[in-house]
C-alpha cells in the first residue's frame, strides 16, 4: 500500500506530516483491565485540569485549529477529533469502552492532543492519499451521519474518501474481526521529526503489547 500527501495539501501546509503504523496479525477484543484502568485514571486527571488548562491554551489543538483554517475548514463547526474528545472529557462525560483498538486510539489522542485514525486494511482499496476534499467527497461516518468532506483534510483510497482528522467512516472502521489495521497519526506541523518518531514508537509498542502481531512505522510528508 502506497501512502502519499497531495501536492495541494503540501502547498497550503508545507510542514504537514503524518505518522503511519501498519499492523499485521492483530487480535482486537474487549479492552484489558490495564488499558481500561489507565484510560479511566487519565480521564479523571484531565477533568481536574479543565479549569487550569483550558482548550485555548493547549498548543497542539490550537495548531490544528489554525491548520483547519488554512485549508478552508471552520474549526468551530468541524472540530479536530482530538479537541472534540477532550471537550467531552472536560465536561465530565466518561468515554465508554468500544474495543481495545479504539480505546488505545482514544488514549493516545488524549495524551498527545492530536487526531488519530485507525482503519481496517481489508476494507481499504488500493493506495491511500491524504488530500483536501472536493464537492463530491462524502461518506457515512462512524456516528451514522453522512459527512460532506468538501474543503476538509481527508484520506481517500481507490473507492473514495474514508477518513479524516474530524470523523472516520463506517466503511473502514476497525472491529473485533480486524486482523490488519492502518493507524494514521496526524502530527501538528511544528513537531520535529525526532519527536514524531518517538511518539510513533510509543504508540506502536503499546498497541502491539495489547493486540499482538507485528508492525511497520513510517512518516509521510
Amino acid at each position: 500500500m502506497k501512502i502519499t500527501v497531495s501536492d495541494k495539501l503540501k502547498k497550503l501546509v508545507p510542514d504537514f506530516k503524518v505518522g503511519i503504523i501498519q499492523y499485521y496479525d492483530i487480535t482486537v477484543d474487549e479492552s484489558p483491565k490495564m488499558l481500561a484502568g489507565r484510560l479511566q485514571l487519565f480521564q479523571e486527571s484531565l477533568m481536574l485540569e479543565a479549569e487550569t488548562k483550558p482548550i485555548p491554551t493547549i498548543e497542539p489543538i490550537q495548531e490544528w485549529r489554525s491548520l483547519f483554517k488554512k485549508v478552508g475548514t471552520d474549526p468551530s463547526r468541524y472540530r479536530p477529533s482530538s479537541e472534540a474528545l477532550l471537550r467531552r472529557v472536560y465536561k465530565g462525560y466518561k468515554l465508554g469502552s468500544i474495543h481495545s483498538a479504539v480505546d488505545t486510539n482514544n488514549f493516545f489522542s488524549l495524551q498527545y492532543q492530536i487526531p488519530l485514525g485507525i482503519y481496517d486494511q481489508s476494507h481499504i482499496v488500493g493506495d491511500v492519499k491524504i488530500d483536501i476534499g472536493s464537492d463530491d467527497d462524502f461518506y457515512e461516518g462512524i456516528n451514522g451521519r453522512d459527512v460532506n468532506m468538501e474543503g476538509k483534510i481527508l484520506t481517500r483510497d481507490d473507492k473514495g474518501a474514508f477518513g479524516s482528522p474530524i470523523v472516520d467512516s463506517k466503511r473502514t472502521m476497525v472491529t473485533e474481526k480486524t486482523k490488519q489495521a492502518l493507524h494514521i497519526v496526524y502530527f501538528q506541523p511544528s513537531l520535529t521529526e525526532e519527536h514524531a518518531i518517538e511518539m510513533l514508537q510509543a504508540i506502536e509498542k503499546m498497541f502491539i503489547q495489547i493486540h499482538g502481531g507485528t508492525a511497520e512505522v513510517d512518516i509521510i510528508k
